[in-house]
């Protein structure tokens, strides 16, 4: 997320107790994850073992739990908690304002948008012309949408991340910053869910059909013209490319990628980054001649283990006789 208004690192770092190491004059223009920084953005880090990804990554600014030498470039902020401290920074930046009103009057829609019976539309929403938004359809704050968009009943554009830090005691939620970016002429299908980003942006692409009942975690990036069929589950941070068809309840892991064309047919499960302009099937999905090959020698296991059986008795007959 871009913060509307540059901040210096030493007012950050003084919000939240943090000892700077290095220029304490540059200015901080946005709060990422690692995944999602850009130069000008400030990430966090506390494990040792991602200090290098985060040092080495396009953040100008990294608030750590240790001392560690100052790369060229970058700023380090030092405090016992990183999480929490980057974490009360996204509260800052985006609390949560209660929806006290049906529609929003910071809402940006413009007039030619058809908008059915109990459609609620959250603060600084922006949906463009000929766009249509049917009955029960909840559009959470900070979504973007394009023009000639249908998105179909009952659907929720827009909810939290889910997305928790693990203690030994409990789960803490990150709090969301992202948007749900929606490009022109797609369609979203009833009951259906898509997540803002946990900083970035939650992305679907221009010509992009949803079935119903589809689900798109945090952050994650749907290309242009791809076909999902009902039921899809497409993990945080995945990225899906463009012309990707993923036929019925597909589940795709969290940050994969599937390169463009790719199709999935029914009930596969993706664990993997899978190539593009091929067909994949089974779960684990893998390309389906190989799928294919796998369930024909399934098949022939019942025979195959009692030719196997007739071989034992062979040998046990063979070493019985003198």
């Amino acid at each position: 997320m871009k913060l509307p208004i540059p901040v210096s690192v030493s007012e950050i770092a003084e919000k939240i107790g943090a000892e700077i190491i290095g220029d304490p004059d540059r200015m901080v223009l946005g709060l990422n994850e690692i995944h999602k920084v850009e130069f000008g953005d400030m990430t966090f880090v506390d494990k040792e073992k991602y200090y290098d990804a985060s040092l080495n990554s396009a953040a100008t600014f990294v608030i750590m739990n240790k001392r560690y030498p100052c790369p060229e470039g970058k700023t380090l902020l030092i405090c016992d908690e990183p999480f929490q401290a980057y974490n009360s920074l996204v509260k800052e930046q985006r609390p949560f304002v209660p929806l006290t009103v049906q529609i929003s009057d910071t809402a940006v829609i413009h007039p030619s948008v058809i908008l059915e019976p109990n459609v609620v539309i959250g603060h600084h929403v922006t949906i463009g012309a000929n766009s249509i938004i049917q009955a029960n359809t909840t559009i959470v704050g900070n979504t973007i949408i394009g023009e000639n968009v249908n998105i179909h009943p009952n659907s929720v554009i827009g909810s939290d991340a889910f997305y928790y830090k693990r203690y030994e005691t409990h789960h803490e939620k990150w709090h969301s910053g992202g948007r749900v970016v929606i490009e022109d002429n797609v369609e979203i299908g009833a009951c259906c869910t898509i997540n803002i980003g946990v900083s970035g942006d939650t992305f679907i692409g221009a010509g992009t059909k949803f079935d119903s009942q589809i689900h798109i975690g945090h952050g994650a990036v749907v290309g242009r013209n791809c076909l999902f069929a009902a039921q899809v589950g497409i993990g945080g941070k995945a990225i899906i490319e463009d012309g990707v068809c993923l036929y019925g309840q597909v589940g795709v892991a969290q940050n994969i990628t599937i390169g463009e064309k790719a199709v999935v047919l029914a009930q596969s499960g993706v664990s993997k980054n899978l190539e593009k302009n091929k067909t994949y099937f089974g779960s684990p999905a893998q390309e389906i001649r190989d799928t294919y090959k796998q369930l024909a020698l399934l098949r022939q296991l019942p025979e195959m283990a009692k030719a196997i059986k007739k071989l034992e008795e062979m040998q046990k007959n063979n070493k019985r006789q003198p």
